[in-house]
């Protein structure tokens, strides 16, 4: 990866921060989709600079950076046409290098921790064919677990439901691949991080 684009969020009274999340993620996933190529693959990452890990919990911070190999990839994704609606919010800048002096690589990839009780229920009666309270019955004893790894919460277009999409953070001593899931997410493919 050698170009990036770097997104501020900028928080006012009008909306809330992790409202302006949502927003922002949305129409980025929403411009990803578009560069998809036949296999689903795309060439541009993400990543989250100012990410913090704790042990209760972590956060994203205020900044997003899409990265690519190249700097004609990402002029053709056109964050400011993706953004444009939200120009009051968020600071976009121009293409640039990645500099030289990194800190490390990073892995940004989804998780899907199990959380709710009901979610299980429900997925539990639809896969074993058994009514929802007797799968909820088998999910009432669990405890309710905490998860520190940070979210954002979107809207699935094509379900018209909304879901947290989880964003764990792995550091990595080298890099490797270059395609990344329609979010800009990869289990395997690294980001530099500065």
């Amino acid at each position: 990866m050698k170009h990036y684009i770097e997104i501020t969020l900028l928080p006012n009274s009008e909306i809330s921060f992790f409202n302006l999340w949502s927003k922002v993620f949305q129409q980025i996933h929403l411009g990803l989709v578009e560069m998809q190529d036949d296999q689903g693959r795309i060439p541009i990452g993400v990543s989250f600079p100012e990410y913090v890990t704790g042990e209760k919990y972590s956060v994203l911070g205020g900044k997003l950076r899409l990265l690519a190999n190249d700097e004609t990839t990402l002029s053709r994704f056109n964050v400011s046409q993706w953004l444009s609606r939200l120009s009051d919010y968020v600071h976009c800048t121009g293409i640039r290098l990645i500099p030289e002096k990194l800190t490390g690589y990073a892995i940004y990839q989804r998780e899907q921790p199990k959380t709710s009780n009901e979610r299980l229920a429900r997925r539990y009666a639809k896969r074993h064919n058994v009514d929802y309270d007797t799968a909820l019955e088998r999910y009432s004893a669990m405890t309710r677990k905490t998860i520190a790894t940070p979210f954002i919460r979107l809207k699935s277009l094509s379900g018209d439901q909304e879901f947290c999409l989880w964003i764990k953070k792995t550091m990595v001593a080298e890099p490797s691949g270059r395609i990344f899931s329609s979010y800009g997410l990869s289990a395997v493919s690294s980001v530099p991080e500065f």
